[in-house]
C-alpha cells in the first residue's frame, strides 16, 4: 500500500473514532436541503447532504422548486441550504429575498462555470459568423429560422432560471429585438429538439452553460462555436460586471461561481454546518463527468447516489479532512 492511501486510511480509522466518541453536533437536527428542477444538480447536493449527515444531521431528500422559491424559503426558515447559489447570476434573486442579512454564503464550491451562445460550426465557418450581434442582417438571422417567420429561433432558458433575463436584455442591447426571437420553455425539451435539427443537419442557435452534459453531445470547436458578443450587457444587479475574459474574448456572460447558501440564522446556531459549507469544493469538470452519466442513461436516483459514493470513495481524504473541520468547529 502506498503511503499516501496509508495515511488517508489512517486519518479515516481516526475520524471514525472521533465520531464514535463524541456527541454528533447535528444529532436531533434535521436539514431540508433544495435545488432547482435540474436534475443534474442533485449530484453537487447530495455531496453536501452526504457531508451533514457525517456530522449527525437528518437530512430529507432535496426538493426541487424555481430558484425565485428556493431563496425566499431559505430566508424564511422554510428551507435550510442550497448548493446552486450562482454568482453574479442570481444576484437579483439573492438580493430579493434579503440578501446578507438572511443568508450565510462563505466559500467557493464550485468555480469556473460558463455560459454563452452557440451555433453549428458548419454553418459559422460557411457565413462566416463570429458573433451574436451578426444576427441584426435578416439573411443570417433567417437561417436560424424553425418557423418561418423570418426571425431566427434562439433555444433560451427556462423561465425563472436568472439566464432568462440576460438573454431579453441582450437582444435588445445588441439590437437584435427585430430579427431574434428568445424561445424559453422546458430547456430539456428545447434542447434535445436543438440537437435533433443537427443531427439532421440543420444550423442551430442555442443558449448553454457549464457544468452541463450539452457540450459533451455538441463538443465546442468541433461541432459548435461560442458566439462573441460586441460590449458587456448584463441586467439589474449584475449591469456593472464586464464580462470581457482578460484575453480580450466577450461571450457574453461573467465566470459564475456557484455557493452553497444557507439560512444565516440557522448557519448560526450550526457552526460545524457553516464550516462545512465554507469549505466543500467540487471541481467543475467531476461535475461535467457525472452529468455526461446521467445523459448516457445512469439518471435515476440509485444511480446518482453511486456516482456521490463513488465520489467520495475516490476523494476519501479531502471529505474526511472537511469533516475533521467540522467537527473542530462545533466544540
Amino acid at each position: 500500500m502506498r503511503k499516501t492511501a496509508m495515511l488517508a486510511v489512517a486519518l479515516t480509522t481516526l475520524i471514525a473514532a472521533q465520531i464514535s466518541a463524541a456527541d454528533l453536533p447535528g444529532n436531533g437536527i434535521s436539514v431540508k436541503p433544495i435545488q432547482s428542477t435540474i436534475s443534474e444538480e442533485t449530484f453537487q447536493t447530495l455531496l453536501v447532504s452526504r457531508a451533514l449527515e457525517k456530522l449527525g444531521y437528518t437530512v430529507e431528500k432535496p426538493s426541487e422548486v424555481d430558484y425565485n422559491v428556493g431563496y425566499t424559503s431559505i430566508a424564511s426558515g422554510d428551507a435550510t441550504f442550497t448548493a446552486v447559489n450562482w454568482q453574479p447570476l442570481h444576484d437579483d434573486m439573492y438580493q430579493a429575498a434579503g440578501g446578507d442579512k438572511v443568508f450565510y454564503r462563505a466559500g467557493n464550491y464550485i468555480e469556473g462555470a460558463a455560459q454563452g451562445y452557440l451555433i453549428d460550426k458548419k454553418t459559422a465557418d460557411t457565413y462566416h459568423i463570429t458573433r451574436l450581434d451578426q444576427l441584426k442582417e435578416t439573411k443570417l438571422a433567417k437561417l436560424f429560422d424553425t418557423n418561418n417567420d423570418g426571425k431566427a429561433d434562439l433555444t433560451g432558458c427556462t423561465p425563472g432560471w436568472g439566464c432568462e433575463a440576460v438573454i431579453n436584455h441582450q437582444i435588445k442591447a445588441y439590437g437584435l429585438s427585430n430579427t431574434v426571437v428568445h424561445n424559453h420553455g422546458n430547456y430539456s425539451a428545447m434542447i434535445a429538439d436543438t440537437i435533433a435539427r443537427y443531427k439532421q443537419g440543420n444550423p442551430i442557435l442555442y443558449y448553454t452553460w457549464t457544468p452541463y452534459w450539452v457540450s459533451d453531445v455538441l463538443v465546442p470547436g468541433r461541432d459548435v462555436v461560442w458566439l462573441q458578443v460586441p460590449f458587456s450587457a448584463m441586467p439589474g444587479a449584475q449591469k456593472n460586471h464586464e464580462t470581457r475574459l482578460a484575453n480580450g474574448a466577450n461571450y457574453g456572460f461573467p465566470i459564475n461561481t456557484m455557493h452553497i447558501v444557507a439560512n444565516k440564522a440557522w448557519a448560526e446556531k450550526n457552526p460545524a454546518a457553516a464550516k462545512l459549507f465554507a469549505e466543500m469544493t467540487l471541481p467543475i469538470a467531476d461535475i461535467n463527468a457525472q452529468n455526461s452519466r446521467m445523459h448516457q442513461g445512469q439518471s435515476s436516483e440509485a444511480a446518482i447516489n453511486a456516482h456521490v459514493d463513488g465520489w467520495i470513495s475516490a476523494h476519501q481524504a479531502q471529505f474526511d479532512k472537511w469533516i475533521q473541520g467540522a467537527l473542530a468547529a462545533a466544540k
